[in-house]
């Protein structure tokens, strides 16, 4: 069986990070490490973090501890334009309402696309995007969120490949 995407990035991870042991410490190793000039190991400490509040939640599968991450990873592009740790409040009364997989499908199979990919990507965080997620599960989810999630993914990778 395949390793998951996050099990690989685990395994990249500087030792160092995978110590961290909350999101607390990951936070101050995150500002610590921006300080001195390692902005890769800000990046590893920052998806640390979100590992670590997923698993703090206590999800059933990898399908849905990824789906956490990723709207952990969705808080911390809030945090970051805000200024001041911020929220998801209506994802999480969705996830409250109607559990995880199905928030992460009405999220998807909305006209519109999901919020925050544009940040996700500026903070090196796209693999948590909801659409990710639903492509490496798509036995989880209905043909259609599988459909939206691919066109948007292909839609998104477009801008973002070198010209010839």
């Amino acid at each position: 069986m395949m390793a998951h995407q996050f099990e690989k990035v685990r395994a990249m991870m500087d030792d160092r990070i995978l110590k961290l042991k909350s999101p607390e410490q990951c936070e101050r190793f995150v500002a610590n490490a921006l300080e001195r000039g390692f902005p890769e190991l800000a990046d590893q400490a920052r998806k640390r973090a979100i590992q670590l509040c997923a698993e703090a939640v206590g999800a059933t599968s990898q399908a849905e501890k990824e789906a956490l991450q990723a709207v952990y990873a969705y808080e911390e592009t809030l945090t970051k334009k805000n200024g001041r740790r911020t929220r998801a409040s209506r994802t999480w009364q969705m996830i409250e309402r109607h559990g995880i997989i199905e928030a992460v499908e009405r999220a998807v199979n909305r006209p519109t696309e999901t919020q925050g990919y544009t940040a996700l990507v500026d903070m090196g965080l796209e693999e948590y995007a909801f659409e990710a997620v639903i492509l490496r599960y798509p036995g989880l989810f209905s043909k259609e969120a599988v459909f939206r999630s691919r066109a948007r993914m292909e839609g998104w990778e477009k801008p973002m490949r070198p010209k010839s």
